[in-house]
């Protein structure tokens, strides 16, 4: 059964009211596992209806055994410590992640392992960089580079609830030269992928169909087409890149690409949501591989 109130009282210079600016709150019980799972001691207080109190008593005893702040609240109260009312029944208070910049040996140590990389310019939404975490994640990305800019989203509370633990399992970097950035890896032999709005379609396995007149592009233009069955035997690690959901990709950042792609669809509407294209995009050079 889970507690009904404040179980243990704080210690001294304890706090246990809603999280400063340097903290971030994990709100659904998938995001707060996924923590507790990865780093039980990164928690510092721990707040939950009663419903989902039930769930979380392997939580709440190694809580009070570190004499750490848990509480099962009322639903107003929740409210008020998550900021939101989409706080899922539980909020856990944590230190915000600070982001680190890759060096060439991180660089170096991932065009060895061929891992895959996801790479975001200046994408604004925080719930679509949460979508594309999630989907990273689920792919068996394990890192994500954002660009550094004042525009771009960052991994905040809203972020993190719709990622529903995503972020656990993502080293998240950030860069502020990304063009010089993307240069390095192509250097160190990755394929940079970058998706456009209009560019080389996703073909399918007619390589009859792989013709494409430059002219529809631009003479200066990067894009080209490619064979499915072909790509997913390419021995190249690849970096995947998305652009912001108005604008998309940055020019000095596509110029810097390998090649350009897009997805074919209907011509009902001009473009996919960005998180939406992410995991399309995503599955064809991830997933498939």
């Amino acid at each position: 059964m889970p507690p009904t109130q404040e179980p243990a009282a704080p210690l001294p210079g304890m706090r246990s009211g809603p999280a400063r600016s340097d903290e971030l709150k994990l709100c659904g019980l998938s995001a707060v596992r996924a923590r507790w799972q990865r780093d039980p001691a990164s928690i510092k207080r721990l707040y939950f209806d009663y419903a989902t109190g039930r769930k979380i008593g392997v939580m709440c005893k190694a809580l009070s055994a570190t004499r750490k702040v848990y509480r099962c609240v009322e639903a107003a109260e929740l409210e008020k410590v998550a900021g939101t009312v989409h706080h899922g029944g539980i909020v856990a208070v944590v230190e915000e992640p600070l982001l680190r910049t890759p060096t060439p040996h991180d660089v170096r140590a991932w065009a060895a392992q061929g891992a895959p990389l996801l790479l975001i310019d200046r994408i604004g939404n925080a719930h679509n960089l949460g979508a594309l975490a999630r989907t990273a994640a689920f792919f068996g990305v394990r890192q994500l580079v954002l660009r550094s800019d004042p525009t771009a989203a960052r991994p905040n509370d809203a972020a993190y609830r719709v990622a529903e633990g995503g972020f656990e399992a993502l080293a998240v970097w950030s860069v502020r030269d990304l063009p010089a950035f993307l240069r390095e890896l192509g250097a160190a032999g990755y394929d940079i992928i970058g998706a456009a709005t209009r560019g080389a379609p996703m073909l399918g396995k007619n390589p009859k169909s792989e013709i494409r007149n430059p002219k529809q592009v631009g003479q200066n233009s990067k894009f080209e087409t490619r064979n499915s069955e072909l790509e997913t035997r390419n021995p190249k690690p690849v970096a995947l890149i998305l652009g912001n959901e108005e604008q998309g990709l940055a020019p000095e950042v596509a110029a810097a690409c390998t090649r350009l792609v897009t997805i074919p669809g209907s011509g009902q509407v001009e473009s996919l949501n960005v998180s939406v294209a992410g995991a399309v995009l995503m599955w064809e050079y991830f997933g498939r591989r």
